[in-house]
Parts: C-alpha cells; structure tokens; sequence
C-alpha cells in the first residue's frame, strides 16, 4: 500500500512528540496499518480504506462513541492524501472561524494542496450554524470531515447530510484495547518501553475491559498507573482501578468526576429538588459538558422516576430537547431549565419501573409459555379448528368497554406485576384498576 505522503523539510503530523505529551497523544496512530479496530471500514478492500489509498475521498462523517479514533483517522485521511489538516471545535469556535479558514482553503486550492476541514462535535452547531459548510463543501473548496457521539440523522442538516457518507465507528473490543496497551507498554519510542513497566495479565484484562471501548481512556489510565509505579515497576490490579478513578477527576473541567455531576443530577430530580437539580446542570455546562448527556439522563429519568404518576413528564422532557436542538445555545438552555424544574417538581412513581422489573423476571423463568388460546388470532381454518381465538371477548360490545377473560399464560394467572403509587395520575389509574377488579369478582359470581 501506498506511504503517507509528506512535503520535503514539512514535518510529519504524526513524528513522535515531545516526552511531555499525554501517552495518547505520544500512541496516535502514524499509519492506517497502525490503526487498531474498525476493521469493518479499514480491512483490507474495505470502502473507506481503499477511497483513502487511492485519494479519492469525499466529504463524511464519522459517528461513534469516544476514544474510537475519529480524530486520528481525520488526520491519517489528510496525510495520506498530501492535504492540510485543519481542526475546528464546534464548543469553543463559530461561524466567524468558518469564514476565515475557508478563505485560507481557498488560497491553498490556487497552490494545488486541498484542504481538509475536520469539525469535532459537529452535533454542538445547531442546523442555521451547520449551514455555514454547505457552499464550500458544495463548491469542493474544503473536504469536510465532522466528528460526532450523536445520530448524524437528527443532528446534522439535511442538506448537508445529504452531501456527506456516513461512516459507523464502533467501540473497540476488549481484544483492540489490549492491543493498544501492549503496543504502549512495549514501544520504547513513543511509548513506557524506555521505563521497562510491566502490567500484571489480570491487570491488562481489567484495564482493557473497564475502559469501555475507548483507547483513550486505556491510555490515560495505563499512563497514570506507570506514574503510580514508577520506573522497572509493575502494574497491578489495585494499580489501574484507582487509575481509572483519577482520570475522571483530571479530565473534567470542572475538577468533579462526570459521572459523579450526572448522578447528582439525577439524583436531585428524583428528590425533588428543582434548585440542586439547575446547579447540577449547570455545573456539567460550565464544565464543557455535552448539553445532549443532560437531555438524556433526564429522559431517563422521567420515564423510570415519575411514569405514569404525570404522563406528561416524559413528553416534555423529550420536546425541550427538540427546542434545544432548534435554538442551540445559549437559548437552547431556557427549555432545558424548565425541562428540569418540571421534573423535579413533578409526582414521583417507580412502579412502572418495578413492573417491568417484575415482569422480565416472570418472562426468564416462564420463557416456554404461549398466550391463551382465547386471544390468538386464528387467520387460517385450521387455526380456527384448533381453537385458536375461541371464546375471546371483545371489550367494546360491553356497555363497560371491559369484559374480564385470561390474557396471561396459565402458569402466571393472578400475577400482579403494576401496582399504581398513590401520587398524581396514578391515583386515577388506582381506582380505575380497582373497578375493574370489582367487574371481574362479579363476574366470578355470576352476577
């Protein structure tokens, strides 16, 4: 396969960096045969490998969770196709941004070298912002490349979208992290090979396995790990747990631990609290955090916290996050805030929670058993002669809209698994369950 192409005396954007660089940085990928995952998109005769060592790419993007590599392989895409690599940040740059690095593009197109523009959290640009690309990547002034954690089909603008492949990268393996580990650990260049570290073969599966798929956080934790053992020493277990607990720490800008701002978020929803529940929020905000992540805990939350006892709840936490997706920021977080005052002062209910809890259980240990015969369809004749459909009732020929006949299997007849809290719509539901338990007894005695 064709060599990364590189101008004489121009230096590689992947030559070995300084020492002082974080060990992912150090570890970035220099060529698409040092790239680990994705071997769906990168084997060999694969779409997107065989379009980068021809140079024939287009405008894509690249969805996915982080530490998947969307950075790294933007960057291998630009030197492999001799084009200059531009990076934007969609949280701290803007359409001003935009404007000048197209006139920049423009300048280099006249010299021959392309540009490839690559925009990190592409989903941050509300759709009048993504407009800003349409021309230009219309035009083929730039090679737009967006990186996104998001659904590209409702964050990105149709018509942008439009123009632009989607690529699907996926959370690297267990077996892909230990990859990336051992090439660390044993590469004296850029890598703790120099330091003569070694990692303990539990150690290494712990690592690989609690970094959730992303080569970033392996690395970040492997690196404080070696920090913690030093020089010939050897990581344990022990050693990478608490690893993986101070990167949290490190990387949030707000020097809390993300998950730790997420559960007190949740937390003070569900304790309703709607003043803790802003702060929280606000925290996350400050902090560089994802709008999305706080839209989507509290969607969660609506549906395992408050159900049924305010219907209500889960529509509108689900519409304010259509209107942030309309507004962007900062307007964007006016319907957020109610979204988060509505929840928290809303009823609170877990039993549709429980009920499925219940239910889940009662279906793995009854798997085997079929629904009454009383109401399967019968669309056959034989189906009919078998009983099939035979005796079912319809509710609307009673004057109640209720008849009470068996829907669950034999073996689970009489099993409760809903049973209604005594808070907002629930109460309602209660009495409308405690009706119709009151047809089926009179029913039973032949009233």
């Amino acid at each position: 396969m064709p060599k990364p192409h590189r101008r004489k005396n121009e230096p590689s954007l992947f030559a070995p960096p300084s020492s002082a660089q974080p060990l992912a940085a150090r570890m970035r990928p220099r060529t698409l045969d040092e790239f680990v995952g994705q071997e769906h998109l990168l084997a060999s005769g694969k779409a997107l490998r065989t379009a980068i060592e021809r140079g024939t790419i287009g405008s894509m993007i690249f969805w996915g969770p982080p530490g998947t590599g969307k950075t790294t392989l933007g960057r291998l895409i630009a030197q492999y196709t001799d084009s200059e690599f531009v990076p934007f940040s969609a949280v701290t740059e803007g359409v001003p941004r935009v404007r000048e690095i197209v006139a920049e593009a423009e300048e280099r197109l006249e010299r021959g070298r392309a540009t490839i523009l690559f925009v990190d959290e592409i989903h941050r640009f509300n759709r009048a912002q993504q407009d800003a690309f349409l021309p230009h990547v219309e035009q083929g002034t730039i090679t737009l490349i967006g990186a996104t954690t998001e659904n590209p089909s409702f964050e990105v603008n149709g018509a942008l979208l439009s123009r632009m492949r989607v690529f699907v990268l996926e959370s690297l393996t267990e077996g892909d992290l230990v990859a990336v580990i051992d090439r660390a650990i044993h590469d004296a260049e850029r890598g703790l090979g120099a330091r003569n570290i070694t990692i303990a073969e539990d150690a290494r599966s712990v690592l690989a396995r609690e970094s959730d798929g992303d080569a970033r956080r392996a690395l970040t934790a492997l690196e404080a790990s070696a920090t913690d053992v030093g020089d010939g020493g050897e990581i344990t277990v022990d050693t990478v747990r608490d690893a993986l607990q101070k990167r949290f720490a490190l990387h949030d800008k707000s020097g809390e631990a993300h998950f730790n701002l997420l559960s007190a978020l949740h937390k003070s929803l569900r304790g309703s609290d709607p003043n803790a529940a802003l702060y929280w929020a606000a925290r996350m905000i400050e902090g560089g955090e994802d709008p999305m992540t706080i839209f989507r805990r509290s969607i969660a939350m609506a549906a395992e916290d408050i159900g049924v006892a305010d219907p209500q709840a889960l529509q509108l936490a689900v519409a304010a996050r259509s209107a942030y997706h309309v507004l962007g920021p900062p307007e964007g977080y006016l319907p957020l805030a109610e979204m988060l005052v509505y929840l928290a002062t809303a009823p609170k209910s877990n039993s549709s929670y429980r009920a499925l809890s219940a239910a889940m259980a009662a279906a793995r240990e009854t798997p085997g058993e079929g629904p009454p015969m009383n109401i399967r369809n019968a669309p056959t004749k034989l189906m009919k002669e078998l009983g099939y459909h035979a005796g079912y009732k319809y509710a609307h020929d009673s004057e109640d809209a209720y008849i009470p006949q068996e829907y669950l299997p034999e073996k689970l007849r009489g099993s409760v698994f809903y049973q209604p809290g005594p808070f907002g719509f629930e109460r309602d539901i209660a009495k409308r369950l405690a009706w119709w338990d009151e047809l089926k007894k009179k029913a039973q005695d032949g009233e």
